[in-house]
């Protein structure tokens, strides 16, 4: 069991503690605390300490929680900071800022108070002095550019012509103190006293990084966890810089992180680690493996000392990937045809997101030396993942059991092998049965996968942008079967056959009106006051207006009409058995 040190403590015993040495790692994420925070730290304490702006009110045996820091010592003796890194750095700009402020003071206090917040700023040697050089936190943040301004306000009291948020909030700092000390002259040597001793911190020290950020991950209710992004980071970084291009490693870090945070929304973890997620799969595939259990990201990563991220190779790898996925979800014609598009919009409408691993691994494989895939051989690929993906839902449903078909095809692509789903093949009498006998609830993520399909299985259905809101339309309406009870059993409501893909914008209108009524949604109309209503971008639906009206057989026929045409899907991709 991992050994934990954890003693709650004032701000003043944590940080003139000889044995505190803080860093703040390169892979955490830059200061981010604005005049905003620290206000709401400034009025916090400047209540606790004066109730009711009164300084006789303050009772010494109470405290105040600041909240924890953890931190776990390093293999240079430093502890490295895994959570609380605004807060502390905030505290240090504070306790700089009432130093600078005591200044030329000479009565007794002011002499004791700026001696005290000195050991605090400062490490000392054995006689207690401090060394005004070497200060008892220090930054190594990858992607701050602003560190060094930091360190210096830390050291020489100075933000003038300084433009980072440590410059900002020092002089914020500087300016209520100024203006605390003309309002309550008398307050003054207590306030940073009663910050010392009276404000808690609770410092946990871990035995290693891991425990550290298992630790913060339960414990933190505020911000955003250390995800192995920033962990990964942190060893590009390193490896960058041993090779003299730290600067390149850095912006195009920031480039990186910014393209994730507007294409990937993951259900855990961080866009940039949904980046790392997809190409752990190519790595997985080169490396044979088929295991349908797979490790967590940051395991896989950490392998050998983290080598695949001490590697030029495999960061340009991640751009270009990134690269692939910003143009799919951007719909790019200039590295898509048409047809690929089409197939690829389909796909964002899959059951389950295995899909984004399994064509992660072809791009990767596949790709030219421009970054460009062969359209018809992509084109056949996305057929053939739809029908194997589609089909699979209903045979095998849940992601756990796609894992064994999808990694042996993945082994099979990077090493130039036929795409068959060679043993998972399917028999298309007792798939059609399990068809027939599906319930195609709105529920189910297959359903909307199945209509999206047939949408785009009319060749006169044009390209939808991704960006659109897409809801099921059930064309016999429920209320309709509530109040005519016209269909034999309520179960035919919710039949492939009487859905269909519809923008929300019209499926709202649309929704409990009969299908008279529907019709004119689907093709679009103007109204009375000259108003022009869009018609739906679904064909299939615009192509149903011409019909007198919707009902049970319409249902049976067009549901029989889906299946079949799928079961027909799955044999032009030799997917069948039989």
């Amino acid at each position: 069991m991992s050994k934990l040190n954890i003693d709650q403590s004032s701000i003043k015993k944590l940080f003139e503690d000889k044995k505190s040495d803080f860093l703040i790692p390169d892979y955490q994420r830059p200061y981010a605390w604005t005049e905003a925070e620290c206000q709401t730290l400034w009025d916090d304490i400047f209540e606790f300490s004066f109730p009711g702006d009164d300084v006789t009110k303050f009772n010494a045996d109470e405290e105040y929680y600041l909240g924890s820091i953890v931190t776990f010592k390093n293999e240079n003796n430093k502890k490295e900071i895994i959570d609380g890194q605004q807060r502390l750095t905030t505290l240090m700009l504070l306790l700089r800022a009432f130093y600078c402020k005591f200044g030329n003071m000479k009565d007794e206090k002011s002499i004791q108070t700026k001696d005290i917040i000195s050991k605090c700023l400062w490490k000392t040697d054995e006689f207690g002095k401090p060394d005004m050089n070497e200060l008892k936190i220090d930054s190594e943040v990858a992607t701050d550019n602003d560190k060094e301004e930091f360190l210096s306000i830390l050291k020489n009291g100075d933000a003038n012509n300084l433009k980072s948020k440590y410059a900002e909030n020092y002089r914020f700092f500087q300016k209520k103190i100024n203006q605390f000390l003309d309002e309550y002259p008398s307050y003054f040597a207590f306030f940073p006293i009663r910050i010392l001793n009276n404000c808690i911190l609770l410092p946990i020290e871990a035995e290693d990084q891991n425990t550290a950020l298992r630790i913060f991950s339960t414990l933190n209710d505020r911000g955003k966890p250390l995800s192995d992004a920033d962990i990964f980071k942190a060893q590009f970084y390193k490896f960058f810089e041993e090779n003299g291009k730290k600067k390149e490693f850095i912006d195009q870090w920031k480039l990186l992180e910014e393209k994730c945070d507007k294409m990937f929304n993951p259900q855990s973890g961080t866009p940039l680690d949904e980046l790392f997620t997809r190409y752990m799969y190519y790595e997985r595939a080169k490396m044979g493996i088929k295991l349908s259990t797979t490790e967590a990201l940051r395991k896989f990563y950490e392998k050998n000392k983290y080598a695949l991220l001490k590697s030029e190779t495999t960061f340009e790898n991640l751009i270009d990937l990134s690269e692939f996925w910003q143009d799919v979800y951007n719909q790019n014609e200039e590295r898509f045809s048409n047809d690929v598009l089409k197939k690829l919009f389909v796909l964002n409408y899959a059951p389950n997101g295995m899909w984004t691993y399994f064509i992660s691994v072809y791009y990767l494989h596949n790709r030219d030396n421009k970054g460009k895939l062969r359209n018809e051989k992509f084109y056949d690929f996305l057929n053939k993942t739809i029908a194997f993906v589609w089909a699979y839902a209903i045979y095998m449903p849940g992601v756990n059991a796609l894992r064994t078909p999808i990694f042996n095809e993945m082994v099979k692509i990077v090493n130039d092998q036929t795409i068959d789903f060679g043993g998972y093949k399917f028999d298309l009498s007792q798939l059609e049965s399990m068809f027939n006998n599906y319930e195609f609830s709105n529920g189910r993520p297959i359903t909307k996968s199945m209509l999206a399909w047939w949408a785009f299985q009319d060749e006169n259905q044009e390209l939808i942008e991704l960006d659109k809101k897409i809801e099921i339309e059930h064309i016999y309406a429920k209320n309709r079967f509530e109040k005519e009870a016209s269909l034999d059993d309520a179960k035919y409501v919710d039949k492939l056959g009487n859905k269909s893909i519809l923008e929300k914008r019209i499926n709202i209108r649309a929704s409990d009106y009969r299908f008279e009524d529907k019709k004119k949604y689907y093709c679009g109309f103007t109204t009375a006051s000259g108003k022009v209503k869009e018609a739906t971008e679904i064909v299939s639906l615009k192509q149903l207006s011409n019909k007198d009206d919707f009902l049970q057989q319409d249902i049976l026929d067009r549901n029989e009409e889906i299946i079949k045409a799928f079961m027909n899907y799955l044999k032009e991709n030799n997917l069948n058995i039989n």
